[in-house]
């Protein structure tokens, strides 16, 4: 057995929290049904809002889910909010005593509402290494079944790795609990209402959280993975909202990159950064040499394993935005579950169209095997890339100055989208998101302890601008093409890049105009930082938004640490 029953985990069982013994009981309802992921389906069926499609959900899963052969896709559409919400964010462990007595109280209330309903509950494992596997329960109202077969479709249905999970490591954190009430309503101004009243309870030292009045889906995923990567931490390992692949280069029909063997590579960033598009792409926009073989963890969330020097995974699926995926896209065929998607008849039958028609943010559950060839574990990463939506960055920076590529992880600059829900005056305001993890609900100064270990470790650290280039203004800009940064991703794997010191930014360095040439030529004039027009506006603009990001950290916990700090904070220094 992983993780811990809480009977099990506390020695002395008056350390549980409140809110955990409130989930706990509710779990222990006689009245709570247990549902596999066919019931829920089932179930789902009647929902309001969901509709079933013509398109097979994707053959190997659905048996291996118990699902009748011909089993089509259901879509899930929502009302006014199709994102995440973080401002319901509540973390239990950080509000006043007096407050923890009140959230407590509507806590116990909301449970007593949900009573009135009828519930049910399912069972999964996070993780999918053995030695790095937690259970899980979602307890819920049957209202709410479509998110239960899309939690257990999205992690693993308990039954499924049973035997491995009796097997594998024990570890001394307790089992996730989720409870969701989506019919939840409430007037108390304490409570967050962008669109409706919603409430995110986190309680990361109990591994629990409450969603009440919250039906999208992406609010079960990344609470879980909330609690799991906050696990991870806890076991010492760094929690990594991003993507990893291997690439092993020993059967490479060129046998001189036989040499550099199996090497990771790591992307950082949030939605529309890029993140996906580099780590699933099938061979770098045909840039990798030719016999390469290719190994994806996942393109979301991921563990490094400093101790032991590799990364696990901690989901089976990918939760995919559609916008640029057409109705004969090869990646339908793969497709398991849909939120938000408009449905046309086509051809006599009724199908799902992605594309964003209907609103933002469609979204889908899709099986790892589109993937091609997959992993659980993955060796350590060769280098850890931050993927910044900063037009005053080149398009690519190496780190030499590890102080320095900490600090641009702790400080990422980038742009909210419409996965979440925010006003829409924020989707244009640049924002920091530390090693770009919304999720992260411990002091920030454990990532940074987390990070630099893994750069002392052995892995090297650089940035992407995953928008556009200052040209002339911060307006005018030169854009980046995915295909160009998949090239330059390509070369940094292989190592055929040499680097020179970049004057403004010591401890950064940019690729040399003579290996440049080899892969893109005419790349290097065109994005030159000395060639910026107006270029003491560029260079002012460019202190500015390093003086943001010393601010930044001097307001974050960092505070607590101020020796950390003050190495961070100094390596963020433009030099004109």
């Amino acid at each position: 057995m992983a993780s811990k029953p809480s009977f099990n985990y506390y020695d002395n069982l008056k350390d549980i929290s409140q809110v955990r013994s409130v989930a706990e009981t509710l779990l222990m309802n006689s009245q709570v049904r247990k549902v596999t992921a066919a019931e829920a389906y089932q179930l789902a069926l009647s929902q309001p809002g969901v509709s079933s499609t013509d398109l097979e959900i994707y053959p190997a899963y659905a048996e291996k889910i118990g699902l009748p052969k011909g089993a089509t896709v259901l879509n899930d559409c929502h009302g006014k909010i199709i994102g995440r919400t973080a401002k319901a964010r509540v973390f239990y462990n950080r509000i006043p005593e007096n407050e923890k007595r009140k959230v407590e109280g509507d806590i116990r209330e909301a449970v007593f509402q949900m009573g009135q309903y009828k519930l049910i509950k399912a069972e999964a494992i996070i993780g999918l290494d053995k030695d790095l596997m937690l259970k899980g329960t979602f307890v819920t109202t049957e209202s709410d079944a479509m998110n239960v077969f899309n939690w257990l479709t999205n992690f693993t249905p308990f039954e499924l790795l049973a035997e491995e999970y009796k097997n594998s490591k024990p570890l001394p954190i307790q089992d996730i609990i989720i409870v969701g009430f989506n019919e939840w309503t409430c007037h108390d101004s304490y409570y967050t209402n962008i669109g409706s009243p919603q409430l995110a309870l986190v309680d990361e030292k109990h591994n629990v959280i409450f969603n009440l009045g919250m039906r999208y889906f992406g609010e079960r995923k990344k609470g879980t993975l909330t609690l799991a990567w906050t696990s991870g931490m806890r076991l010492g390992m760094a929690a990594c909202h991003g993507g990893i692949k291997e690439i092993d280069f020993s059967e490479c029909e060129n046998a001189e990159f036989h040499k550099l063997g199996k090497r990771s590579i790591a992307f950082y960033g949030l939605s529309g950064t890029g993140k996906s598009s580099h780590t699933n792409s099938i061979d770098n926009g045909g840039t990798l040499p030719k016999g390469f073989k290719k190994f994806i963890l996942h393109d979301d969330a991921f563990q490094i394993d400093n101790e032991n020097k590799i990364c696990r995974v901690w989901e089976p699926s990918l939760f995919d935005k559609t916008d640029s995926r057409p109705i004969d896209h090869p990646d339908w065929k793969y497709c398991i579950s849909l939120m938000n998607h408009a449905q046309m008849e086509v051809n006599g039958k009724n199908m799902p169209i992605g594309l964003d028609l209907r609103q933002a943010n469609g979204r889908a559950i899709l099986d790892r095997d589109l993937l091609g060839k997959w992993v659980n574990r993955c060796s350590f990463p060769k280098a850890l890339t931050w993927l910044m939506k900063d037009n005053v960055l080149p398009p690519v920076l190496k780190f030499a100055n590890s102080n320095l590529a900490v600090a641009m992880g702790a400080a990422l600059v980038t742009r909210r989208n419409r996965a979440e829900n925010v006003v829409e005056a924020d989707l244009q305001k640049l924002v920091f998101e530390p090693f770009a993890n919304p999720f992260r609900v411990y002091e920030l100064y454990k990532d940074v302890e987390a990070f630099r270990k893994v750069i002392e470790t052995g892995a090297e650290c650089y940035a992407f601008n995953s928008a556009a280039y200052w040209k002339s203004s911060d307006t005018d800009l030169e854009n980046i093409k995915l295909q160009d940064s998949l090239t330059l991703q390509t070369a940094i794997l292989t190592g055929q890049l040499d680097w020179e010191n970049w004057s403004l930014l010591p401890g950064a360095q940019l690729p040399t105009k003579a290996s440049l040439e080899k892969f893109l030529p005419g790349f290097y004039d065109k994005y030159d930082p000395q060639k910026r027009q107006n270029l003491q506006d560029y260079i002012e603009l460019l202190k500015n938004r390093f003086d943001e990001r010393k601010e930044f950290l001097k307001s974050s916990d960092l505070q607590t640490k101020p020796a950390l700090l003050n190495e961070l904070v100094d390596s963020l220094h433009i030099q004109s």
